[in-house]
């Protein structure tokens, strides 16, 4: 049975890296962070609407990967991967909203509720900020506020979590123990 592994966390915190190398380390796949795609096509002046079509475009995404890896090992036999890894979720789109909005789409509510997974791995802010063309939140205050929230969602919450943090190397080999637990 496939494991759902999802990534969160602040903007430049190493979820997007952490996703790849996991994939690599266990021969397997992983789900894009459909709001990077969509915000260079589309352009950052985004509007709360425009989040729901993010947060659309990132559940059919993540259905699209858990179906190509179904397919991909429903004949495999021997080493079946068993593991998917998910590069941001609903809670990552709530949090969005309301630290943008001060508002959340009740479908991505809804989502949160009736969507499975098997593990987070929570993205501390200890890395360094990075800048690129879509981040917008460089300022300590702001991550650290970020960072509360999805500490506060990972605690009020019944899926078995982890706290990643250190360095890159240090990251992967937190998240491999944490996944080998599964």
């Amino acid at each position: 049975m496939i494991k759902k592994i999802v990534i969160i966390g602040p903007e430049s915190t190493g979820k997007s890296t952490l996703c790849k190398e996991l994939a690599a380390h266990y021969i397997t796949t992983w789900v894009r962070e459909y709001a990077r795609e969509y915000l260079l096509k589309n352009g950052t002046n985004y509007s709360f609407e425009n989040l729901l079509d993010i947060a659309k475009g990132q559940i059919a995404s993540e259905e699209l990967g858990v179906g190509s890896w179904e397919a991909a090992n429903k004949s495999e036999t021997g080493n079946l991967k068993s593991a998917i890894f998910i590069d941001t979720d609903m809670h990552v789109m709530k949090v969005w909203c309301e630290f943008v909005f001060e508002k959340c789409h009740h479908w991505i509510l809804n989502r949160i509720v009736e969507r499975k997974y098997d593990l987070y791995l929570l993205c501390n802010i200890d890395l360094p900020w990075v800048k690129d063309e879509l981040r917008e939140y460089p300022d300590l205050i702001s991550r650290q506020k970020l960072y509360h929230h999805y500490k506060d969602i990972m605690l009020n919450q019944h899926v078995p979590w982890v706290d990643i943090s250190g360095n890159y190397e240090e990251r992967l080999q937190k998240a491999i123990a944490a996944v080998d637990k599964l």
